[in-house]
């Protein structure tokens, strides 16, 4: 796995994951470490998605943190990548190559989520998001654009974190 091919935000969330198992004192980052990883370092891609998947992106959150809560506590010892999670970072680059992305952003580790069988894939089916209403969402968000730099996230709905839709507001 090459780090280098992962957006900054992608990178943070991997790191986030690391930090997490360790806290939690388990012994391998599993999908559940990089879930939370992920909605940790990411409030607005995650929400934008699972809004859009009509799923509620914190009953997700609850049910991840309850199966971290179960997993079993080591101490000492190395810290490594459980199966599953190895194939979720193995899969994104896979994922960004097939949508013309040269990063691997957020949304492409949440497409790997979904894709590879664990307890994370499971929640998130079990919650109502799909394939076909993730990447759905993912070509709203990006609006055609593709991830060409480690800092792509931060341009997708820039207009929406500067500035208020006065239409949107009117029709509310």
């Amino acid at each position: 796995m090459n780090l280098n091919q992962y957006t900054t935000k992608s990178q943070e969330a991997i790191q986030k994951a690391q930090q997490i198992a360790l806290d939690f004192g388990h012994q391998s980052i599993e999908p559940q470490h990089l879930l939370e990883g992920i909605l940790q370092v990411d409030e607005n891609i995650s929400a934008f998605l699972m809004k859009k998947s009509e799923a509620d992106l914190n009953l997700i959150r609850e049910k991840n943190r309850e199966t971290l809560e179960k997993l079993p506590k080591v101490e000492g010892g190395n810290i490594y990548l459980s199966q599953s999670a190895n194939k979720i970072l193995l899969d994104a680059p896979n994922i960004a190559k097939k949508m013309g992305d040269e990063y691997v952003t957020i949304e492409h580790l949440w497409l790997s989520l979904l894709e590879v069988n664990s307890e994370v894939s499971k929640i998130l089916k079990d919650f109502g998001v799909t394939k076909n209403s993730l990447e759905a969402a993912i070509k709203e968000l990006r609006k055609g654009s593709k991830a060409t730099s480690a800092s792509s996230e931060e341009t997708y709905q820039s207009l929406n974190k500067y500035a208020k839709n006065f239409n949107e507001l009117a029709a509310e």
